[in-house]
């Protein structure tokens, strides 16, 4: 337990069931069996390049950013805040290693949820079973909505929908990731912004 956040894995299993699916008291027992709390400074790697991921990472407190190397360049996949989860879907399942990684951004705090362990629970617990699967299927549309933004929308309607979907992140994540994680230039991300400001001035 992390005491000095003032809150327990047993608030936090209530979050989640509130969050995903109602649940017994018996129901959270379980779930809160499982949670492992953990604290990263800014900057520290949660997960490298190669490592199977074996957790899921709800955020508790702070910001992660998911990102992996192409050409000798560092392209931002996702980032999230409170109360998201993240996760290697791909690695996790498949129990290979990743070619992502998972870096903290904040000073954060994270709740992880072993993959094994919320399956074992997950067999006595209709509840959490479908918490798992809402989990899941969070996490896909998140990729899908971010895939389809960058294949099929402008540089001012990607930043409109970062606005309107994770406005946050504008205020928390170096804009040099936010740049990379919309596929445009810092500079590009600059004019885009202030285009937006005027726009909104006008209206």
């Amino acid at each position: 337990m992390l005491s000095t956040t003032g809150v327990t894995p047993r608030d936090v299993a209530r979050e989640l069931a509130r969050r995903y699916s109602t649940m017994t008291h018996d129901e959270l027992d379980l779930l809160e069996s499982i949670l492992v709390p953990m604290r990263y400074q800014k900057g520290e790697i949660l997960l490298r390049e190669g490592d199977v991921c074996q957790n899921f990472y709800w955020i508790f407190k702070g910001l992660l950013r998911q990102f992996y190397f192409k050409n000798g360049k560092e392209l931002t996949e996702h980032m999230a805040i409170e109360n998201h989860m993240v996760m290697c879907i791909e690695s996790i399942f498949k129990e290979e290693p990743t070619r992502l990684q998972i870096m903290a951004l904040e000073p954060t705090i994270v709740y992880l949820l072993p993959r094994a362990r919320l399956e074992q629970v997950a067999m006595k617990s209709v509840n959490i079973q479908i918490l798992y699967r809402k989990m899941l299927e969070e996490s896909l549309i998140q990729s899908q909505i971010h895939a389809d933004m960058l294949r099929f929308e402008s540089a001012p309607d990607r930043y409109a929908k970062l606005v309107k979907l994770q406005p946050q992140l504008l205020t928390r994540a170096p804009l040099v990731y936010v740049a990379n994680y919309l596929q445009m230039t810092p500079e590009t991300l600059s004019r885009v912004r202030t285009a937006a400001l005027l726009e909104g001035k006008k209206s």
